[in-house]
């Protein structure tokens, strides 16, 4: 899908009317049910790592490509979507990605073999991808001008409330099979209800995409203008100008440079060097080791001694946590800007990883028996939290920001393309590693993930451009 960047030019705009402000909440929450997927899907694979090394007697390995499994559908669905949603519409492509999501639920829950369980992974992925590409365009394309920033906001909080929710009924179900990950429930094994929980949420955002309107700008391009003028009527109230919008849209689509990988080309290392800008803020985001949280926590916390109960219970709170910060983000992001707030989180991030490090080098193994002092484990706990809440507070939403501005219009769409590439293979790198590392050393592993947040500080300080404050026109 194209940018609607130039649509959002400075000009008059007729207010939204307060009547129609809620209709366009409940579409915009709506499509974000995508983003909620999204972090549902990504995360409650945390419950179930443990359980799955049992059912299948497999080693670290092969656990964690049946984890990363998914981040190769992500980026084959992340790839199709935007191509596909231009030539069957932006609901279809909703209404696609429920349906992959509601089969690798079924599926991921009812495996006979750990390459089924593998390949429902990577369906469940193609349904992430589309969901992470479809969601923000949709939003960016029925929001009115006036709400268009908070609106878009709604993607990113339903992600991390995904992410939560996840959790809690991971949580939840581990309490009804009695603290046992293979206790039974109605004859399935608890870590099979959890994955197999997400068809819920899956069939309601299904369901959801029938009742809420196809993006206007998507009816413009398909020649069904008088559609697209009743959908901005609904959204942007009936005193809004409508064949004056429908002719700026049409003029903005007439007018965009659609960027090739050609246009990235250039300087020393064959990239223009803000594209490796671009890629290196997407790397480090991923390399600092967040998704280490997300995908292995409950699994983690077990490896030191801590009750299965008690770890599902973590990882919730840790999840509450990335909320939190999150929100904290989007309140700072643009009051004091992309780069000290990436700074903040990178000190934050090396301190609390460097701690969590220090702490979990006390693991110890006795007759079978995995145990960490009291103290210690207590401030592997806490130095966790602090690291999911500085990293929510900065790169998890600094570096989207900063990826939607800071490059050329002529390029902006290719260089989104190749950094967000980036991100996915290095989110499949720290992923697949993990469960290898921590049989290495676990304080060891957090070594690393200490050094590239360390590493991350000099980057943003010489490479990283401010873009707090400039228009998209002033990027070059």
């Amino acid at each position: 899908m194209t940018s609607t960047a130039q649509e959002s030019a400075p000009g008059p705009r007729p207010a939204s009317a307060p009547d129609h402000l809620g209709h366009v909440i409940f579409i915009t929450a709506a499509a974000a049910m995508g983003g909620f997927l999204f972090g549902y899907d990504s995360s409650v694979i945390n419950g179930a790592v443990v359980a799955i090394r049992e059912r299948f007697d497999i080693g670290s390995e092969a656990l964690a490509q049946v984890i990363a499994a998914a981040l190769i559908g992500c980026a084959v669905g992340a790839a199709a979507a935007g191509r596909l949603a231009d030539r069957i519409g932006r609901i279809r492509v909703m209404q696609i990605a429920a349906v992959l999501f509601s089969a690798s639920a079924i599926g991921s829950a009812l495996p006979f073999a750990l390459w089924d369980l593998a390949m429902w992974r990577v369906i469940g992925g193609f349904g992430i991808g589309m969901a992470s590409v479809i969601g923000p365009a949709y939003i960016a394309e029925v929001s009115p001008p006036a709400y268009r920033g908070r609106l878009a906001s709604f993607q990113q909080a339903a992600i991390v409330t995904g992410i939560a929710i996840s959790q809690l009924v991971n949580w939840g179900i581990l309490n009804l099979a009695d603290g046992e990950q293979r206790g039974t429930i109605g004859g399935l094994e608890a870590w099979q209800w959890m994955l197999g929980v997400m068809v819920v949420p899956a069939v309601i955002y299904g369901l959801l995409s029938f009742v809420i309107p196809e993006s206007p700008r998507f009816l413009i391009s398909a020649g069904r203008e008088e559609a697209a003028k009743k959908v901005l009527r609904e959204v942007e109230g009936e005193r809004s100008d409508v064949d004056a919008r429908v002719a700026e849209i049409r003029t903005a689509m007439h007018s965009e440079v659609k960027s090739t990988f050609k246009d990235l080309l250039g300087g020393r290392f064959g990239l223009l060097p803000i594209v490796w800008v671009g890629i290196g803020l997407s790397v480090f985001q991923q390399l600092v080791g967040i998704n280490v949280i997300f995908y292995y926590s409950s699994s983690l916390w077990q490896s030191v001694g801590i009750d299965p109960s008690s770890s599902f219970f973590y990882s919730f709170t840790t999840s509450i946590i990335n909320i939190i910060g999150t929100v904290i983000a989007m309140i700072f992001v643009d009051r004091i800007g992309r780069k000290p707030l990436a700074l903040i989180g990178s000190a934050g991030m090396a301190v609390s990883l460097g701690v969590a490090a220090w702490a979990f080098s006390y693991k110890t193994e006795v007759g079978g028996e995995i145990s960490m002092p009291e103290t210690q484990g207590a401030v592997a706990l806490i130095a966790a939290h602090s690291f999911v809440l500085f990293f929510a507070l900065s790169w998890g939403v600094v570096v989207w920001v900063l990826l939607g501005e800071m490059f050329p219009n002529r390029i902006r769409a290719a260089a989104l393309g190749v950094a967000a590439a980036a991100q996915w293979m290095a989110n499949w790198a720290i992923t697949v590693s993990f469960p290898s590392l921590a049989d290495w050393s676990l304080s060891g592993a957090y070594v690393i993930y200490t050094c590239f947040a360390v590493l991350s500080i000099p980057f943003v300080l010489k490479w990283v451009p401010e873009t707090k404050g400039k228009a998209l026109e002033e990027m070059g």
